[in-house]
């Protein structure tokens, strides 16, 4: 049996995947949801998970969901995979977000998938520490301009990032609760590096996003 990875193309689910297979959990699938050609979470391209999915050399598995649908399509995931052999589910999650608390578990227990968090209730800043300096590298792609002002985006998840978002007051270190969202380009799981040519920043419905339109990867 082996387990998936629950995988947005950000840093907690890297790092999280990475920890499982230190571990030495099989892992056999990422598992991705998308609307309407865009990661449902993070507003990225799907061709971009895609891209990191074959610069981990993991098969991808993207489900195609809107907000209304997402429980039913994580349901019908599940099963999907575990009629690949898969009888756990590894989550980059940290804490418990008020709105969807025990959600992921429950559905995991009544699917008879054992969910895997390796990130959770570990402090934030340790967190972002150990990612860096693993050697991982992302981007911002998203972030709430009610919190994060156009500067953010683009931005490198360094040490200067996070001695910097580490003093902001009312933000999760991680943005665990929403406050951004990153995108991983490189690191110890990458074959080779996504490399980032072309991209547009876009304010929508009180977010930032870095739409990331021209990527090269060779695989």
């Amino acid at each position: 049996m082996s387990a998936a990875v629950s995988w947005s193309g950000g840093k907690e689910s890297c790092l999280a995947l990475h920890k499982v297979l230190q571990r030495g959990v099989k892992v056999s699938h990422l598992l991705t949801f998308v609307s309407n050609g865009r990661c449902i979470s993070h507003g990225l391209r799907s061709e971009l998970i895609l891209a990191q999915s074959k610069a981990v050399d993991i098969p991808l598995i993207q489900k195609e969901v809107t907000w209304d649908t997402y429980g039913e399509g994580f349901r019908e995931a599940l099963d999907e995979l575990k009629k690949a052999g898969v009888d756990k589910l590894v989550l980059g999650d940290i804490l418990e977000i008020p709105a969807h608390e025990g959600w992921v578990d429950n559905v995991c227990k009544e699917m008879n998938v054992q969910p895997i968090k390796p990130l959770w209730h570990l402090d934030p800043l340790k967190i972002l520490n150990e990612f860096v300096a693993r050697g991982f590298k992302a981007i911002v792609v998203k972030a709430r301009a009610n919190l994060l002002n156009e500067k953010w985006i683009g931005r490198e998840v360094d040490q200067a990032f996070i001695t910097e978002i580490g003093q902001l007051k009312n933000i999760n270190p991680c943005g665990e609760l929403g406050e951004y969202h990153t995108f991983v380009y490189d690191g110890p799981l990458f074959k080779k590096p996504i490399k980032i040519k072309g991209f547009e920043k876009r304010l929508i419905d009180n977010y930032w996003f870095l739409d990331i339109s021209l990527f090269l990867f060779d695989k």
